[in-house]
This record gives structure tokens, sequence and C-alpha cells, in this order.
């Protein structure tokens, strides 16, 4: 199974400098293999067949080159040979043309010539993963830079030996071991195909004891450089998760501001709001008034803009850290499946529509300002990066996910199944049409979980299983006095107690 561990290096000065100067030679490459791909699309699709947009004249493809495939240079593979010994010529992609062009790039820039192929070769399959969330519905790749492109991988002649990890053309470095890696033997990077070959058929059985390394991530944070290893772990067995049919006990959660989780059995977890919680604003709102009184490009501006990263470093690594013991909490209850919100979270982020007066022209107030607060929130939460930890342990542990639409789960009846906006007052559900009431998060929580129960019984669940937990009242009033289930005279936590 991959696993992954991520400890803090101990580069000296000479590595410190060469691995730097890495990530700006990586980031103007990125930068330039993006420009070109860009051009030759422009040139192809704007300008059509070999057609100047000034004078309207086709221009001829000896003199003006332009590749199919979105890059410049060869677009066809030279020395392929089939089953019958006759020359093919594949067309290569965008990303092969340019991998390909990187020895003469070393040699256009010698400079390049001091990092490690693979390195590069990663570098352009980065963006070609952009490419790839671009055509899945993401957006459209980004030029780069200094802070948001801070890291490269290597995926060949990785070695570790003790607290000392060996990456190609920059040597031997010290790393704090945080934590072990329990391999006895020298842990060796990715061997050729032959090698994997002969360790197949057991004719070195004993080489690699536990596993290899796939991969390794080196990245600049605040305070240092940090490694990842991506190992192919061989003493964890790779976990099937249970098939529908055999899921029997469901979990739904539900996911808040004021608690951080709401389970479908009554547990809330709470939110401790590592950003957005009064000292911490207070904090962060007097370095950042530093940075911004300090002069441009002075030396102070830049230390005072340090200690701004690093309180976001911490408040970062608590909260990766918190996210992991809920999402441990969740996942090791004995359950089979765990139902969770199928989140639009960059939605919910998005800014209110303009509102723009008809005669006058003149902007009307929105709601942004007040929503403001609440896209802090959402962001300090974390939702996204807490269902992924939940995703990954599930499958370590054989244990299924179910996304749920959570469409109207809060201001759904669980008694009558009636649907409306004025059932739920904060964390108050009460039913208009029968009174029925309990807290709203916890029965959102509920409703997932019966949702996702619906889901894996298909049209065997039998009619009710969806509201087993409801509690039975009379209808409430319809005046504004004191009677039962008013949610402006009784507590929803008195009533349920």
């Amino acid at each position: 199974m991959l696993t992954n561990y991520v400890y803090k290096l101990r580069p000296n000065q000479t590595q410190d400098l060469k691995i730097s100067n890495w990530v700006d030679m990586l980031r103007s490459h990125y930068n330039w293999c993006l420009n070109d791909r860009i051009i030759q699309y422009n040139q192809q699709f704007v300008q059509g067949d070999y057609c100047d947009i000034r004078n309207q004249v086709e221009a001829c493809p000896l003199t003006c080159f332009v590749s199919k495939n979105g890059a410049t240079g060869n677009p066809w593979k030279d020395g392929k040979v089939d089953f019958e010994g006759k020359l093919k010529n594949p067309r290569r992609t965008a990303g092969d043309i340019q991998i390909t062009s990187l020895p003469k790039l070393k040699i256009a820039r010698p400079w390049y010539s001091g990092s490690d192929s693979t390195v590069l070769q990663q570098n352009v399959k980065r963006l070609d993963t952009a490419y790839r969330n671009f055509f899945e519905g993401r957006g459209f790749p980004q030029f780069k830079n200094r802070s948001n492109f801070t890291s490269f991988t290597f995926v060949m002649g990785i070695k570790i030996q003790g607290n000392k990890i060996y990456l190609p053309k920059v040597g031997w470095m010290r790393f704090y071991n945080s934590r072990s890696i329990s391999y006895s033997r020298t842990l060796l990077g990715r061997e050729p195909s032959w090698f994997q070959w002969l360790y197949n058929l057991s004719v070195i059985p004993h080489l690699f004891e536990k596993g290899y390394i796939k991969a390794c991530a080196v990245r600049k944070r605040q305070n240092g450089w940090y490694v990842s290893l991506r190992i192919e772990d061989k003493s964890v067995p790779d976990y099937k998760a249970k098939s529908l049919q055999d899921v029997v006990k469901v979990i739904g959660c539900d996911l808040g501001i004021t608690k951080l989780v709401h389970l479908s059995d009554g547990y809330q977890i709470e939110n401790p709001k590592f950003s957005t919680n009064k000292k911490v604003k207070r904090t962060l709102k007097i370095r950042q008034r530093r940075v911004s009184r300090q002069v441009k490009g002075s030396k102070n501006r830049k230390k005072t803009a340090k200690k701004v990263g690093l309180l976001h470093q911490k408040i970062s690594n608590r909260r990766q850290a918190y996210q992991w013991k809920v999402a441990h909490k969740i996942v090791e209850r004995n359950i089979d499946a765990i139902a969770l919100e199928d989140l639009h979270i960059s939605g919910m982020l998005r800014r209110c529509r303009v509102k723009i007066e008809e005669k006058t022209g003149r902007f009307l107030k929105n709601g942004q300002s007040r929503k403001k607060g609440l896209n802090r929130s959402i962001s300090d939460a974390g939702w996204g990066e807490l269902i992924l930890k939940i995703e990954y342990l599930a499958a370590k542990q054989g244990k299924v996910v179910i996304k749920v639409n959570p469409k109207y789960s809060s201001q759904e009846c669980r008694n009558c199944g009636h649907i409306d906006k004025s059932n739920r007052d904060g964390e108050k559900f009460i039913c208009v049409e029968c009174g029925y009431h309990e807290h709203a998060d916890i029965g959102a929580a509920k409703t997932i979980r019966d949702r996702a129960l619906k889901m894996v019984r298909g049209d065997s669940a039998k009619p009710g299983t969806m509201y087993l937990d409801a509690q039975k009242v009379s209808p409430r009033s319809k005046s504004k006095c004191g009677e039962f289930g008013n949610p402006s005279h009784r507590d929803i936590k008195t009533e349920m107690s």
C-alpha cells in the first residue's frame, strides 16, 4: 500500500542555495512550457490553416511551423518499428514533445544541466496534470510566481540511510527523523523495469523487505525545506472496501461551523476555529500592520513578513493535526460506511452577485460584507481537507464512503417530510406542519445517513426506514403564544432533555 512520510530537511548552505536555484529555474521552465502551448494553440485555432491575420494570406508550413499537438518540436516519434519491421511514427502528445526537447534545452542553457533529468521531466508532467484538470472542468493553468511554485519532485535515485537522505545531484542531506520508517535495510530508489521483473520472480526476495520509494517531493515552507516520501509499503496490505450489499451500519456526518462535525448518533465534535478566534485574529492583524508600515523592499519588512508566514504555518499545522484526530475518531467507529455531504465548497465561497440600480447605475448592497465572515469561517473549518482525510483512513480500513446530496437536509422534517425554510431557527428545528422538534444539525446528519441507506438498499428499503428516529408530537398551534414547539419561547436543548 502507498504510504507517505514527511520530514524536515537540514541542508547546508551549499545545498540550500542549489535547491533554491532549482526552484527558480523550474518555475521559469514551467512558465515557458505553458506559454509555448498557448502560442501554438493560438496559431492553430485562432489564425486558422497557417493563415496570417494581418494580410489574410496562408503561410507556408515549411517557413511557419505549427504543431497540432500544442507544443513546439517534432510531433512524430522516430525509430519506432512494428512487429513486421515497418517504420511507424506515432504522434506525440504536447508533454512528450516538450520532454524530448529537454536535451536541447540543456545545450542552449547550460545551467539546466546541473539539475536532475527526472526533475525536469516531472516539471513538464506537472503541466500535463494542470491541463488534464482543466479538461475535467477545473480552471485553466496559470503562470507561476514565487509564492505558488515552491516544490519539485524526484522519481529515481533516492536513498535513505538512518537520518540521511540522498537526492540526485544534491548529495547526502540530513533530516529530522521525527517518524521512524520500520525498515531494517537501506531504502533504495525506484529501480529499472528488469530489476522489478527479477524481484517479482523472487530472484531477489529480500532486497526490498517492506517496500521502495516511488517518489520524493522537496517543498519549501516558511521555516525551511521539507521532503515528502511516497513509499510502496509491502507490509501494509491493500484493503478491499466492502460492497454496498454488505453495508449494514452507516453513520451520517453533517459538517458545520459552530460544531465541526455533527454525527447521526448524537455525538458532536468541537470546532476550535484556529484562524478566526479572537486571539489569533488580533495577533495576525498586528503583524500584518507592522509589515504595511515598513519600507517596501527593506530587510526589516522581509523579516516581519516572515513572522506573518510563520504564524500562518502554525495555524495550518494545528488545523492539520486536529483534522487527523477527528478523522480517526469518525473512521474507527464500529461502522461499515460513512455518509458525507457532497459539498461544492468553492461555490459556497463565491462572491455574491452584483446588484445595480437600473436608473442611476449605482451599485446596491448585495450582502457580501455580511458573507465575508461566513467565508472566513468556512475556510478556517477546512471541510475539504477533512473529507479527504476521512476518505483516506476509510480506504485504509476497508470502509465505504458515500457522498450524499445535502440539499434541504437541515430543512426537511423527519416525521412528515415537510420541507420549509422556516422549520429551522439557528440550531433549533421545529416543523411548522407537525411540530416535530430536534437539534437541527443532528437531524441533518440523520437525514444524510438515511439517504445513504436508501442509496445502499435501493428499492428494497422498507417504507418508513427513513424516519425511524422521529418523535411523534402533537401539531403546534398557529398563534404566537407560548405553545409547545414555539422556537421563540423554548430552548431545543431543554426540550430534548
